[in-house]
């Protein structure tokens, strides 16, 4: 069988290991394993990298530790607005959704999107409509309700600001976590793909969208180059273009995966203020897990590899 590889990310950002217990620790180790499993698994049945981006994404969606699906942040007015985006580096089709509410799972109607329309990126009551028209899977409100986030909402009109998402009292503790979820993958055939999905800011007003729903900014693939899924803040990575600017110095300069990644992350985005990270793979499988801030919960696996997952540096 032919090498594939696959690695995710869970948020990155300043998370602080003193503020961690190791149940909490245990059950993001767990969250990480579960989803990397299930990409894994496609992957070495012969199956797409884009089926296993998927896959992996849609387990993260569902459990409510990660801000995305339903352990999404509330918005200002007490609502979940969830963006998404995937991409196939076969032949650079991609679909994406950006402020939708109440969708299970915003990275299978990204997906849908792709597939089912003529179009890229859906927003608001359009992909709403759309979602029906392909039946996509609606959950409540209460589905995605989760006291901490609504806890973390209270603290933030409090303190009268939009806030990155976090776990304790950021005022207390400057502590302060993107927690988008993404996956980039390559399957036995040599494909990539990359998928990205977030509930976004916590308190965000005004119908916020950051980087996970743009491609080019929060994913890309591309099978000459690479695939990539960010997690940071928002508007830095889409004023940088983060994951086209990996796959553009790598397509154009002949710089490697790794090279590529140290120069975006860890000095263009430090010199305007842009915190985060990335997962990122190359054609030949070859896996980076960039970040500039103080953790990144991330996990990968390479064909015939120990599975490798973290939270700090």
């Amino acid at each position: 069988m032919n090498s594939y590889s696959i690695a995710i990310h869970g948020g990155a950002g300043t998370i602080l290991k003193n503020l961690m217990t190791p149940e909490k620790e245990m059950a993001y180790r767990n969250g990480l394993k579960a989803a990397i499993e299930c990409g894994e698994a496609i992957l070495k049945n012969g199956g797409s990298a884009f089926d296993a981006v998927e896959a992996a994404v849609i387990e993260l969606e569902n459990n409510e530790l990660f801000n995305a699906g339903k352990g999404a942040v509330f918005t200002h007015n007490g609502l979940h607005e969830l963006d998404a985006s995937i991409m196939t580096g076969y032949d650079l089709r991609a679909g994406a959704i950006a402020g939708v509410q109440n969708i299970k799972n915003p990275i299978s109607l990204a997906r849908a999107v792709m597939e089912k329309s003529e179009h890229v990126l859906l927003t608001g009551n359009g992909a709403i409509e759309f979602a029906k028209s392909v039946n996509a899977r609606f959950e409540t409100d209460e589905y995605f309700y989760v006291q901490l986030r609504y806890d973390q909402l209270q603290e933030a009109k409090k303190a009268n600001s939009m806030v990155l998402d976090h776990t304790i009292n950021i005022t207390e503790t400057g502590e302060k976590k993107f927690g988008t979820v993404g996956c980039v993958a390559m399957d036995t055939k040599g494909n990539l793909a990359a998928g990205t999905s977030t509930g976004g800011m916590t308190n965000k007003k005004y119908g916020r969208v950051g980087d996970s729903s743009i491609i080019g900014s929060g994913t890309y693939a591309n099978n000459k180059t690479c695939a990539v899924s960010c997690t940071g803040h928002g508007e830095l990575f889409m004023r940088s273009v983060v994951a086209y600017d990996i796959s553009c110095l790598m397509e154009y300069k002949n710089l490697s995966l790794k090279e590529a990644c140290d120069i975006v992350v860890m000095d263009k985005l430090v010199k305007i203020g842009g915190e985060g990270g990335l997962v990122a793979l190359d054609s030949a499988g070859n896996i980076e897990l960039a970040f500039n801030s103080d953790g990144m919960y991330r996990a990968s696996k390479k064909h015939n590899d120990s599975l490798y997952i973290g939270i700090y540096k």
